[in-house]
């Protein structure tokens, strides 16, 4: 029997989100939390349950949530619905789809969803509340912080390291053993070749 779960946000990534869900087959979208307005709209189908103000009651009911508000700038609205689940009592599971490919070996904290086709290799381990977004590769012993979008068709290398809270632009490519501090937006389309030490947008010189 598959278990309900509330998405946390409504706007385009939701719609994508959805599709992962609904392919993966694990959970049953009960509804979606957005804005107070919104109530009673419906996206792809499935229902505005509610409001943010109104999670402490749906926790009553649902107990698992996931956030799927998107990330580009800034991961400052994923982490405080992050932390405002956590502290309510909220689980947050692990969502894959089943077009993507996680070894066995690698290691997915909550809160995150591998979108299609994305590619997480041997002993890749990805942190609390990320993105790993449609056609990513995560490559062999890569680490992955917390509160990270890595975009579509991004290729991080063997032995990457991307702190907290970064945007990597989708076509970006990180190459091996690389390390990323926290809050650093990649550019998309962007080649990173040597460390970055120094926090905000990335310009290659």
């Amino acid at each position: 029997m598959k278990q309900p779960i509330i998405l946390i946000g409504g706007g385009g990534h939701c719609k994508a989100c959805i599709d992962v869900i609904e392919q993966e087959g694990k959970y049953e979208i009960a509804g979606i939390v957005d804005q107070k307005e919104k109530v009673g709209q419906k996206i792809l189908g499935y229902t505005i349950i509610g409001c943010d103000d109104d999670l402490p009651e749906l926790f009553n009911t649902y107990k698992q949530a996931i956030i799927t508000v998107g990330q580009i700038r800034s991961a400052k609205v994923r982490i405080l619905l992050f932390e405002k689940l956590k502290t309510i009592g909220f689980q947050l599971p692990v969502i894959i789809s089943p077009l993507a490919y996680v070894s066995s070996s690698a290691h997915i904290e909550e809160g995150s969803i591998v979108m299609h086709h994305a590619l997480v290799n041997t002993e890749a381990h990805v942190g609390q509340n990320n993105i790993i977004n449609s056609k990513a590769l995560i490559e062999h012993e890569s680490t992955i912080g917390k509160h990270n979008h890595i975009s579509t068709a991004c290729q991080l290398n063997g032995q990457v390291k991307v702190a907290d809270e970064c945007f990597i632009g989708s076509g970006s490519t990180i190459a091996n053993n690389v390390s990323i501090v926290s809050n650093v937006i990649v550019p998309a389309g962007t080649n990173v070749y040597k460390n970055i030490n120094k926090a905000g947008i990335y310009i290659r010189r």
